[in-house]
This record gives structure tokens, C-alpha cells and sequence, in this order.
């Protein structure tokens, strides 16, 4: 718990490498990728500080090249989830009594390796565990987990700042408030799509005096492996931090059944999030406390234009917002509304944008597009682009075709419809598809009902337009459609300090991972009230006869 008060250093945002020919920079990753391609690693689990080791053993390969073997990772099982939370409840009293600023130092140093010495490493893990290229690495695996460790960092300070008002109480008084860590352990369940993600969610809590049991998804555990040696590098006792790979359902049966269960920080699917909540639910007569609940789930992210806008940056917008990182954002706009006065202009953007990509490898830093994540998600893509295919009232208006004899490569592919509720505007395909809806320009009250009632999701969205009504009238009406919203900009992009993200309705608890709120979710406050001169008599002076 706190012991004083100190000035940490102000935050700004990581500078983004640019990655140009013959850069310092591009040379060491290229040098980077080379050596972790020549090496096969046994990843192993941490559990108490100790490297665990089972006897099932799991492949991993490039996206992109799933021939090639990157590392094996040991599979957890039932029994290695209680080890880790057995030893996550032995280091917590020793973590939590830990004053705030040495927490705060060991995060503190984490950024700096992740920005300096270890920079090269983590990005080569993102590209090659993930298959996303050179920029799409720096941008995530570098500088968002660089910013969300420092501006953290940050918000705990403010949060440990914040006391009770005093008017009132006079000088007999004194009101106190300690934020405690949560009383038990906390469950960070991260996803493949953001290295950063996968570092921010453990450490978050940790950072606030939590202990934590942390599940990455399969297809990250190469990443997560050098994020766990940055920690370790930077200082975190043995226990507060312990990374297992257990499946789904075996870490569910554990943890959620656990009396010393208090919280779960999580991003991932809507489905998995909300049966999550049910089985907590349906658990929490089993629990010490109620635990805490924080998820970001999934999107079906919208760019809405407006008559007025310019087509220029519309397609620009739709280009980079739907097709970075194969579409495999949270954020990624994968539903288009484009006004009837745009569209021919528009369309022509789209298609030369779209011929330009490069697809291909990671390794070839000319390519603006790489593999989507594994088969799964392969086969699902292709079966809605194959549906679409089949579909007369659908034009497949560029890409649309599928290869995975070397790699899970999906072609950049536009789909034009003239139904609003057609499947790909409302499901949440998590792929480089984007469908687009031609409505009429003079019914943009129209489309903005629409926009806000197609989906179930409420993640980002957009507006493009030069019509300043037209602005405001859509940021009002979709008011509860975006936790993040942009105006003249591509839906994604969310900078921690900046825009602190997070979405509603089927995307999420909306606790705003980068802020102080999702901070304030993984400690409990108690407040403490002192009185220097207490009374020694029970009678009030009303009782006193006249």
C-alpha cells in the first residue's frame, strides 16, 4: 500500500519507428526475424517464478507460413491451473504490502526494455507468432504496451492521490481512503490479435496490487513468452504474474469454481465473454467476494459518410480501417454506408487501393498484407466470401479469393450489397472483408437509424463528412452505437492517453483499457474515519429536559 507520494515521470506517447530502408531500426528486426527463425524454442509454462513443463506438447508456425515449426508450448492442465493460483495466493501479501512507487518501478523498467533492448525481439514475436507486418508490429507490440505501462503507471498515482473531502468535519477528524488490492486473484484471458492487450491485461491489475493467473490465447503464446521474460527482466516476484496454457473449458472448471476468485480481466469473443459471465453468476455462491467483471469483446464497426464528405479520405479511411492487420481488429471497419453522390468516385478508389496491396509474408517488409491468425479462421472467411459468391443480390466488387497451401491468406475482399441486414453487415467476421451498403443521399436521417440498430455490437465507429450539422447530428444519434467514435478519420487507431477504448451493448463492459476507470476496477476502496476526540457520553442534547 501506499507510503508516500512521489512525482513519476510524465508520460508521452512511444515515437513510432518508421521502419525505412537502410534504418537502424529495420536492420535489427530483419536480424531479429533471421535468428528466431532459425531456432525452435520449448516454451514452457511460469508458474511461481519456476519454468513448468508438461508432457503435451503444442506446435506453433508462422500464419503465413505454417509449414515452418517457430516452437513448441507446453499444454496446461487442470492441475497446473491450481498450481498457479496456488501460487499467485502465496505471493500476495508480500506484492500488496510492496509500497506503490516499487511496483510502479518494476513497470516502469518493463517499458523501458520493451522500448529499448528488447524492441527488436517483441516485434519479431508479433511478426512471426501473428503474422503482422513491420508498422502493425511497432505500433502494438512496442509502443501501445510502452504507453500502457507508463501512463499506468500514471493513473495509479492519481488514484492513490484522491481522498475525501474535509469541509465539514473540522479539526476532531480525520477521513481517510485506501484503495486495497482485491481480496484474491485475478484471471487475465487475452487474445491473439494485440501483443499489447496481452501485456496490458495481467499487468494492469498487478500493477494495483493484484496477483494474477494469465491464459493468452494459443496463437500468441510465442509473443507471450518474451513479454513473461521482460517481466521477469523487470522485476516481478516470483507468483505475481503466472502464464499457463490450459484450454478453455479445463481453465474454466478451475478458476470459476475457486472460493479465491476476484475478477477476470478479459478481451476476446462476445460468446466466450457473456457464458464467462454465466458461469460466474451461476457460481457466486461459491466466491469470498463478488468478483469483478471487465471485458472488451467484439465489434461490427461502422464507417458511416456523409453526402458532403470528400471521397478521398472516405476511401482512405475504408482502405486502412478495414484492412490493416488483415481486419483482425476489435476495431476494424468491416460495414460501410456510403452515400449514392459518392459512390462511382469512391468505388474506383477502392478497387486501385486494393490492387496495390501486396500479400505475403511478414519477413518481406513490401507487404501490406499478411495471413489471417490460423485455419479456423481461414475456413470461416472463406465460407462467408464463398456464400456471397453464391448470392445473386451480391456483387463481390474486388478480392474474394482464399489460399491456404502455404499460408491462411484471404484475398482483401469488397462486398456490395443492397440489403442493410445482409449477414456480413451484422456478423462479426473478424477478417479483411469489408461490405458496403450504397444508400440514398438524401436519406441520411434514414441511415442513421439503421447504422444504430443493425448490430449488437458498439465498439468504434465513424463519420465522414465536411457538413458540420450532419456531424453533430450523427454523433448524437449514434451516441450508444461506438464506446469509440472519429470523425473524419478510419475507425481504429486508438491511442492510450489519447483515446481510452472500450465499447457497450455487445462489445463490452466498456471499462476503457488506457484510463484510470479500468484501473479503478481492480481495487476495492475502504474508507477510514478517525476521531481525535470521541464523545464519552451517549445522550444527545435533545434529550436534555427544558
Amino acid at each position: 500500500m501506499p507510503k508516500g507520494f512521489y512525482t513519476v515521470p510524465v508520460p508521452v506517447n512511444e515515437p513510432v519507428k518508421s521502419y525505412a530502408v537502410a534504418s537502424a531500426e529495420r536492420i535489427a528486426l530483419k536480424a531479429m526475424l533471421h535468428e528466431l527463425r532459425s531456432q525452435e524454442l520449448d516454451i514452457p509454462m511460469y508458474i511461481g517464478g519456476k519454468e513448468v513443463r508438461s508432457n503435451d506438447k503444442v506446435r506453433l508456425a508462422p500464419p503465413h507460413d505454417h509449414k515452418h515449426t517457430l516452437a513448441y508450448f507446453h499444454k496446461s492442465t487442470k492441475e497446473h491451473v491450481k498450481q498457479a493460483i496456488d501460487a499467485a495466493l502465496a505471493a500476495k501479501q508480500s506484492w500488496e504490502e510492496l509500497p506503490w512507487e516499487h511496483r510502479a518501478s518494476i513497470f516502469l523498467k518493463a517499458a523501458e526494455l520493451i522500448a529499448g533492448p528488447y524492441r527488436a525481439k517483441l516485434n519479431a514475436a508479433t511478426m512471426l507468432g501473428q503474422s503482422k507486418n513491420a508498422y502493425q508490429a511497432e505500433i502494438d507490440a512496442s509502443c501501445e504496451l510502452v504507453d500502457f505501462l507508463r501512463f499506468n503507471v500514471l493513473y495509479m498515482t492519481e488514484i492513490y492521490k484522491q481522498q475525501p473531502p474535509v469541509a465539514g468535519t473540522g479539526f476532531g477528524v480525520w477521513n481517510r481512503l485506501e484503495q486495497r488490492p482485491l481480496e484474491g486473484f485475478i484471471y487475465a484471458l487475452t487474445p491473439f490479435n494485440f501483443t499489447a492487450i496481452a501485456g496490458n491485461l495481467p499487468t494492469a491489475c498487478a500493477m494495483m496490487g493484484n496477483v494474477v493467473v494469465w491464459k493468452p490465447s494459443n496463437t500468441q503464446v510465442y509473443s507471450a513468452n518474451v513479454l513473461m521474460e521482460i517481466f521477469m527482466k523487470a522485476g516481478i516476484p516470483d507468483g505475481v504474474i503466472n502464464l499457463v496454457y490450459p484450454s478453455g473449458p479445463d481453465a474454466a472448471e478451475v478458476i470459476f469454481a475457486h472460493p479465491d476468485f476476484a475478477g477476470i480481466h478479459f478481451t476476446g469473443s462476445t460468446e466466450v465473454f457473456q457464458n464467462i459471465w454465466k458461469t460466474i453468476g451461476n457460481n457466486i455462491h461459491k466466491f469470498k467476494t463478488y468478483p469483478r467483471i471487465v471485458g472488451e469483446t467484439g465489434g461490427k464497426d461502422f464507417i458511416l459518410a456523409h453526402k458532403s464528405a470528400e471521397a478521398t479520405v472516405l476511401a482512405t479511411a475504408l482502405s486502412r480501417g478495414a484492412f490493416e492487420y488483415q481486419g483482425q481488429k476489435c476495431s476494424a471497419a468491416s460495414r460501410a454506408y456510403i452515400p449514392s453522390n459518392l459512390w462511382e468516385e469512391v468505388k474506383l478508389l477502392l478497387i486501385n487501393d486494393l490492387k496495390s496491396f501486396k500479400i505475403g509474408p511478414t519477413e518481406n517488409f513490401t507487404n501490406f498484407i499478411n495471413a489471417v491468425i490460423d485455419e479456423k479462421s481461414f475456413d470461416k472467411l472463406a465460407k462467408y466470401i464463398d456464400a456471397a459468391k453464391n448470392d445473386k443480390e451480391i456483387e463481390i466488387l474486388i478480392g474474394g479469393n482464399c489460399d491456404k497451401s502455404a499460408g491462411y491468406f484471404i484475398e482483401p475482399t469488397i462486398i456490395v450489397t443492397k440489403n442493410p441486414s445482409y449477414a456480413t453487415m451484422c456478423e462479426e467476421l473478424f477478417g479483411p472483408v469489408l461490405t458496403i451498403y450504397v444508400y440514398d443521399a438524401d436519406k441520411f436521417d434514414e441511415i442513421l437509424k439503421v447504422v444504430d440498430a443493425t448490430s449488437i455490437y458498439a465498439l468504434t465507429g465513424a463519420i465522414i463528412a465536411q457538413d458540420r450539422y450532419a456531424i453533430e447530428k450523427a454523433t448524437r444519434a449514434l451516441r450508444n452505437a461506438a464506446g469509440n467514435f472519429y470523425i473524419n478519420d478510419k475507425c481504429t487507431g486508438a491511442v492510450v492517453g489519447q483515446q481510452p477504448f472500450g465499447g457497450a451493448r455487445g462489445s463490452g463492459t466498456n471499462d476503457k483499457a488506457g484510463a484510470m476507470i479500468n484501473l479503478l476496477r481492480w481495487v476495492s476502496p475502504r474508507t477510514i474515519k478517525e476521531t481525535f476526540a470521541p464523545p464519552t457520553d451517549y445522550k444527545y442534547p435533545f434529550l436534555i429536559a427544558d
